[in-house]
């Protein structure tokens, strides 16, 4: 698929971006799916939503704030 630019739309009384058919289909989502969106050093990336690596990511996010002075002491 080329790049291509999405345009910021009205949707309701929300704001959303309309996604193409060709990056549904290569998403592997379709309309009522739910889409996981993470940040990252690249800039942000749209995943299909997986429940179990959000549970994952969540646990991670836990030990990391809790653990903060410990990691930090370990990158040293």
């Amino acid at each position: 698929m080329p790049n291509r630019t999405l345009k910021v739309t009205t949707v309701g009384n929300s704001t959303g971006v309309i996604l193409p058919k060709e990056l549904l289909e290569k998403l592997r989502v379709q309309r009522g799916d739910e889409l996981m969106v993470l940040e990252t050093p690249d800039g942000i990336t749209l995943t299909p939503y997986d429940p179990e690596f959000s549970e994952q990511m969540d646990v991670a996010e836990n030990i990391m704030r809790k653990r903060r002075n410990l990691l930090k002491k370990l990158a040293e």
